[in-house]
Formats: C-alpha cells, sequence, structure tokens
C-alpha cells in the first residue's frame, strides 16, 4: 500500500447525563491509488475510573478518540487491521479467484 490506512469515527453513543462515550463506532480505510480497501467495526469504552481526567464531550476531537480505540486495540490488534486491509488490496490488484464462463 502506497498510503497509512485513515482511521475516522463514524458515530459515539454516549451518557446524556455526563457525556461519558461508552461506544466507538470507527472506519479504517487504505488505498493504493487504484484500489480502495476499509473495515468498520465498534468497541466498548470502560468508564472513566474515579480521579481520571474526563475530557468533555464538547471538547473531544477525532484525534482524541482514535488514539482511545488504538490504544484499547493494542498495536499487535492495529497491525492486524492494516495487514488485512493491504491483502485486500493486493487482491483486488492480482485476484486469486474468478468466475464466469469460458464460451461468453
Amino acid at each position: 500500500m502506497s498510503d497509512t490506512p485513515t482511521w475516522s469515527i463514524a458515530n459515539l453513543e454516549r451518557h446524556t447525563s455526563n457525556g461519558i462515550c461508552y461506544t466507538v463506532h470507527y472506519t479504517v480505510s487504505a488505498s493504493d491509488g487504484v484500489y480502495q480497501s476499509s473495515a468498520y467495526g465498534s468497541i466498548g469504552l470502560e468508564e472513566p475510573a474515579e480521579g481520571d481526567e474526563v475530557i468533555p464531550y464538547s471538547e473531544l476531537t477525532p484525534e482524541i478518540v482514535i488514539g482511545w480505540v488504538k490504544d484499547k486495540f493494542g498495536e499487535e490488534k492495529v497491525d492486524e487491521i492494516h495487514s488485512a486491509l493491504e491483502s485486500q488490496i493486493l487482491e483486488q490488484r492480482s485476484p486469486s479467484k474468478a468466475s464466469g464462463l469460458p464460451w461468453s
């Protein structure tokens, strides 16, 4: 892949009483300039522990939330997601399977 996969946040679920987010819906996309692949997922977040810094909902940014998702996954899982996207692009570039009829 020529580009680093791009992470984005599709949606956040939060408690209206305190603004604490409990579920993040994310997408990860990759492209080599011709072919594209993407993944969508959701991940649950734990409530902050007492004494933890809480960022007000209105001050959250995509970078902060993407950081939460990547931290929760860990580097190995993030690398696994990136590898899966790269494999999808490689399959598009050089398909290992095809369908059709030889006489059409």
